[in-house]
């Protein structure tokens, strides 16, 4: 690790270092996901494209759990190497990836055990069931790699090898990418196929992350003997995790029930909506990455008690997302009409589209905040904060919005409850920073 990047370096520098190949990486993630879904279109199968589909939500969950001990683990980690308490450094990244490993194999465990309910829930019915069975089940033997992987990718940002990070999600995704068109029509094996490759996707990646982690960082251990952990250190792993993976979820939560009330006023707005949604997606992922980019900075800065560096690094940061955000925000409202003509034809469908495209656009600069405050909160291990920030947005005080919203406003109302979240979820996060984030900081002068 170098400590001289963390304590001397530019700030602008040191986090551009870290964020650039966080966002590139999720591009390159962005990019497999489409051409994913490329590869299985081209079979003209609706029943095949169904099946998978209806397997995304499984995905989601294993994302979720992974990030419970990548991103809780990860933050406590960047504080213990700011304090230089390499020994409990060894202790924590040992225990989350043996944890990691072992909620895999039981997830792994439950998905085969109830595959036929877990299915049938889903949504596969008599024509989709036997390829959304064939995805579901190599996607559950591969469920340890799954959530394995998040650890190392998040453990090796902590300590500046953000490219090596990097690299390794790309490195999964070209394999993924060259095995699927292989797979699914050239040996014939449809869904199964497109799971299989996913899968060896991610026993490259983690061969790769385990071969930097063993052989470029010291300071990290998969030593059983070095598992045990402190209750405290325990309750920070979880007390970030969760309400990060918690994130993930409301995510689909959210879409799943603005569907449900766009339903009374035709497919047409859900399928609007649909597109929409994926074009704000891609805007959110350069705010989302470079959020998360600054957070092992933050983590170290804080452990290692540096207030002044702390607070010209979280001023930096929040000045370039407000500004990442209005220009986002800017673009996107201006581009409205050409970005949704890449998807859709139809006049009155693109018209459509353009007014809910752009009553989100303007709230990009309101996300920023919430992002900024809710990773702060993260990478300083204020549980309460985190929780409080994680489970709002798209969860809890999305779906007041969204009810009341839709009652009172009707179709306005709904395509309006996530401008309407991000205001309010914009200010609770500004008054827990001056109400409590902003004391924290202080105290360490």
């Amino acid at each position: 690790m170098n400590q001289d990047l963390f304590e001397h370096g530019s700030i602008s520098k040191v986090y551009f270092s870290f964020s650039i190949p966080l966002v590139l990486g999720f591009i390159v993630t962005m990019l497999y996901n489409m051409a994913d879904t490329y590869f299985i279109a081209q079979t003209q199968d609706v029943d095949l494209i169904a099946g998978v589909s209806l397997c995304a939500p499984v995905f989601t969950l294993l994302m979720a759990f992974g990030n419970i001990f990548a991103q809780g683990g990860c933050t406590l980690v960047s504080r213990l190497l700011g304090e230089q308490n390499e020994g409990e450094v060894r202790r924590v990244s040992s225990f989350c990836g043996y944890i990691a490993l072992l909620t895999g194999v039981a997830a792994c465990v439950v998905m085969l055990l109830f595959r036929r309910p877990l299915l049938l829930l889903l949504g596969a019915n008599g024509s989709s069931f036997a390829h959304a069975s064939d995805y579901y089940t190599w996607l559950a033997l591969g469920a340890p790699l799954v959530v394995f992987n998040f650890v190392p990718a998040n453990f090796l940002r902590s300590v500046g090898m953000s490219k090596e990070s990097m690299f390794g999600s790309v490195i999964g995704t070209v394999v993924n990418i060259v095995l699927d068109p292989i797979l699914i029509s050239v040996l014939g094996w449809g869904a199964s196929g497109a799971a299989i490759a996913t899968v060896l996707g991610y026993v490259v990646t983690d061969v790769y992350y385990l071969f930097i982690w063993l052989r470029h960082c010291p300071m990290f251990s998969l030593l059983p003997s070095e598992v045990g952990i402190s209750g405290q250190q325990a309750g920070q792993i979880f007390g970030i995790g969760i309400p990060a993976a918690i994130t993930n979820l409301t995510q689909s939560f959210s879409m799943v029930l603005t569907n449900q009330q766009l339903l009374p006023y035709g497919n047409d707005k859900i399928a609007a909506m649909g597109v929409v949604l994926k074009v704000m997606g891609v805007a959110l992922l350069f705010i989302v990455g470079f959020s998360f980019g600054g957070q092992p900075i933050i983590g170290y800065l804080y452990g290692a008690r540096k207030q002044e560096r702390l607070s010209d690094l979280t001023r930096f940061i929040f000045r370039f997302l407000c500004a990442l955000g209005i220009g986002l925000g800017v673009a996107v409202f201006a581009a409205a009409p050409a970005l949704i003509r890449l998807f859709l034809k139809d006049a009155a469908l693109v018209e459509t589209s353009v007014l809910m495209l752009r009553v989100q656009a303007v709230s990009q600069v309101l996300v920023a905040v919430v992002m900024f405050v809710t990773i702060l909160a993260q990478s300083t291990g204020q549980v309460f904060y985190s929780l409080v920030l994680s489970v709002s947005r798209q969860g809890v005080v999305f779906l007041a919005v969204l009810f009341i919203a839709s009652r009172t406003a009707g179709y306005y109302g709904i395509i309006a409850a996530q401008t309407i979240a991000d205001l309010i979820t914009a200010l609770m996060a500004v008054v827990l920073y001056w109400t409590g984030l902003r004391r924290i900081l202080r105290s360490l002068a």
